[in-house]
């Protein structure tokens, strides 16, 4: 299943407001507490984006760590929920996935399991995580 018609999804992070972006990750409760900037930073710096847009407004996010060989960590999948149930995650994390063929990709989820086992994710016994110092403490989120 691709995005729907009038959506566009590619890697392209040209003309994204990142502001209006965090502020619709906010109102969907899907904010993290990164400002525009490091969202801004996060996107940049990831191997593989997928962004779908509904004219000029972004309606989704997704993005991909790999380190090119073997392993890659999907983060970041968002769908804004006035566009959700339409294929638009799905869409995206295909793109992504095609990026990286040969390699085992982790993600995390506490509700959208269906989604990933859909699209042939399977759940793993353990994910064990720790963060260095206070989360988002860091001059990448400055």
């Amino acid at each position: 299943m691709s995005a729907p018609e009038r959506i566009l999804v590619d890697g392209s992070l040209d003309g994204i407001d990142w502001a209006t972006v965090k502020a619709e990750l906010t109102a969907d409760d899907f904010d993290n507490g990164r400002s525009p900037r490091a969202l801004r930073r996060s996107f940049a710096q990831s191997q593989h984006v997928a962004i779908a847009r509904d004219g000029e407004r972004v309606v989704g996010t997704a993005r991909l760590l790999s380190d090119g060989v073997c392993n890659a960590y999907l983060v970041d999948v968002w769908t804004a929920s006035s566009h959700r149930r339409r294929g638009i995650a799905s869409a995206m994390i295909r793109r992504l996935v095609e990026e990286v063929p040969g390699q085992h990709i982790g993600l995390q989820t506490s509700s959208a399991q269906a989604l990933y086992a859909s699209l042939g994710f399977r759940e793993e016994p353990e994910f064990w995580a720790a963060v260095v110092g206070v989360w988002l403490d860091n001059d990448g989120n400055r």
